[in-house]
């Protein structure tokens, strides 16, 4: 009996821990929308609960056949009065129970309607049963990012949609205004046609920390016959000879190569194309078939076409015309890094340049390329770190004079690293003093509210800069636009109580996206898995919707095949209410995939609590 008389003394204690709480933070609390103020209380309940140890007390609850408390988040006051009024019809002792904002149904009740808010009706498989108030499960809506083939291709967006896509992802860092147009003119009409209604969100882009551009190397175009094993010439190199810059290599054919158009008029079957390389060696092309205004030629040794290779078209021992290769492209190569190079960021906008080296080996100037975020170069102090291409590269700063970053390069391939341009940079030991919103991201708002049904908000930091995005709503007057807060730094967690506070002040339906990439990049990789649950345990006290982000299904969508670690990977975004899916060449096969998986994993979970449906192995006789 003593036992349990101390169990219920702890309970209690950590009960009016939670109400002292909401006391001190209650004019916060009345700030939040009239709407979002009992999801606030539980929040505030639920962190009271969590700022201490309560393992020890959970095992003891546990041997009594008591709920342990470890599925509280969204009812978590009720659920602490559940657990007291037990014991006290035990133990005898009675206190008085405190009105709890929310109880067992009307806490996930509100999270439901949150997600239907944002994110639009629940898929029909489970609609029935969400809407009765049932335990089961809620499958996960499926958010998909567009690429740029969309905006030209509206079969590719039905197509989308007909495998189970519920959101469209349009991200402002690629395209532009009239591309993103033409993604929501495809969906919407798609929906005119017949298929099921999808929400459109829209990522701003936010500051922007990349690499900047490199010195090219030279305009260059490799063609190369395939070989077998022994270099025997299996299938020769089918070159495309045009007249049009910007046109697209039809489907069979193995390079393109812009010339003159008078030399195409020139051309007839059986005509010889000789030239002589960038490397020196004698080269002929053989043309096959001739159209009006193009000719496919066939080559069988490598041939490397630079901005000065001539070309000249043979007929027997006449030379019918002559001409340059028009349009290469440039070619960048990449800084190739090992750990203890240097590496310098700089903040003017020069191209790029590998490092320098003498004739005996001695490093004569270190490889140096920009960075896109000057503010930087401000902030940043000598031994923080600095990571490149979502964590592919590590460094910490070795010296900083407000123009110029010295990097010691601490992690990379054993056989080098190759670092592009556009590639991400992290500075997760920096606070950086930037606002979430930039002058473009203000741009691209006003073209996007439109057909826009939520706005995604890259680089929060601070409670400030979810104010920032709604006072920009409301002066473009669009009070049902959808918000969606993307964490993605160090700060963004850290921040992640006053974050969702924020977000609740204001009438607007709300979501937060947990941006798995850089979080591991910013928190480390061990982490991650630590990270992402605490802010679903955060959200969901919250009665916010998840969109669970970055690398689902990746090696899928790429290439076709998914990898064991990311259907296990996959099968865990069930605890979401959205699980998001990058571009890739298979993206129509990995959306199918993604909707199996959760409709499988939907009658095992809801959101992280285990639901017990019968086991076709358990039966014995």
């Amino acid at each position: 009996m003593d036992s349990l008389l101390d169990l219920q003394a702890e309970l209690i204690h950590l009960r009016d821990g939670a109400m002292a709480l909401e006391r001190q933070l209650e004019p916060e609390i009345r700030r939040c929308s009239e709407q979002y103020q009992s999801s606030a209380r539980n929040l505030v309940h639920y962190l009271s609960v969590r700022q201490g140890d309560i393992r020890p007390l959970q095992h003891r609850l546990s041997r009594f056949g008591l709920s342990s408390l470890s599925a509280m988040e969204p009812y978590t006051l009720a659920h602490l009065n559940a657990v007291i009024n037990l014991l006290q019809s035990i133990t005898g002792r009675r206190c008085e129970t405190p009105q709890a904002p929310v109880d067992y149904l009307s806490g996930p009740q509100l999270l439901r309607q949150q997600r239907r808010r944002l994110l639009g009706e629940l898929p029909p498989s489970v609609k029935v049963g969400a809407e009765a108030g049932a335990a089961a499960g809620t499958e996960a809506s499926v958010m998909v990012t567009m690429p740029s083939q969309a905006a030209a291709e509206p079969q590719l967006v039905a197509d989308l949609l007909a495998s189970g896509m519920n959101v469209m992802r349009i991200n402002c860092a690629h395209d532009d205004a009239s591309a993103w147009r033409a993604m929501a003119r495809h969906l919407r009409s798609a929906v005119e046609n017949g298929a099921s209604p999808a929400r459109i969100q829209v990522d701003l882009a936010g500051p922007k920390l990349r690499t900047g551009p490199m010195q090219s190397s030279g305009r260059l175009l490799k063609l190369k016959p395939r070989r077998d094993l022994y270099g025997l010439v299996l299938e020769p190199c089918r070159v495309w000879l045009h007249a049009e810059a910007d046109a697209r290599l039809p489907a069979g054919l193995h390079k393109p190569l812009c010339v003159a158009a008078e030399f195409l008029q020139q051309c007839q079957v059986g005509d010889r194309i000789q030239l002589v390389d960038g490397r020196g060696q004698r080269r002929k092309m053989n043309v096959v078939q001739v159209q009006t205004g193009s000719c496919i030629a066939e080559l069988n040794h490598t041939a490397y076409i630079t901005d000065a290779t001539r070309l000249d078209l043979k007929r027997g021992q006449k030379t019918m015309a002559s001409t340059l290769a028009l349009g290469l492209q440039d070619v960048v190569l990449p800084i190739v890094l090992f750990r203890g190079d240097t590496l310098v960021l700089t903040r003017s906008l020069q191209p790029g340049v590998q490092e320098q080296r003498d004739q005996l080996g001695d490093l004569v100037q270190p490889a140096r390329i920009h960075c896109s975020l000057p503010q930087a170069f401000d902030q940043v102090e000598v031994g923080q770190r600095v990571w490149f291409d979502d964590g592919k590269i590590g460094a910490r700063v070795e010296a900083c004079d407000g123009r110029e970053m010295y990097l010691r390069i601490t992690q990379a391939d054993p056989k080098g690293s190759r670092l592009q341009p556009e590639k991400g940079i992290n500075f997760p030991d920096t606070v950086l003093d930037l606002p979430a919103l930039t002058a473009k991201d203000l741009l691209d708002l006003e073209q996007v509210v439109e057909f826009a049904d939520m706005i995604a908000l890259s680089f929060v930091r601070v409670p400030a800069d979810v104010d920032a995005l709604h006072q920009a709503l409301d002066r473009l007057d669009r009070p049902q636009l959808g918000v969606v807060l993307k964490i993605e730094n160090r700060q963004a967690f850290e921040n992640l109580p006053r974050i969702l506070l924020a977000g609740l002040r204001h009438g607007r339906p709300l979501g937060v996206m947990i941006a798995r990439g850089d979080l591991a990049v910013e928190l480390g990789f061990e982490r991650l898995s630590e990270v992402q649950q605490e802010i679903l345990w955060l959200c969901e006290a919250a009665h916010i919707p998840v969109i669970w982000a970055t690398q689902i299904l990746e090696s899928m969508a790429k290439k076709g095949v998914p990898s064991r670690a990311e259907v296990t990977d996959a099968a865990m975004a069930v605890v979401a209410e959205c699980v998001m899916l990058n571009k890739g060449p298979y993206i129509v096969e990995t959306v199918v995939m993604l909707r199996d998986i959760l409709a499988r994993m939907d009658q095992h979970y809801h959101k992280r609590r285990a639901t017990l449906r019968p086991l076709s192995v358990a039966r014995l006789v």
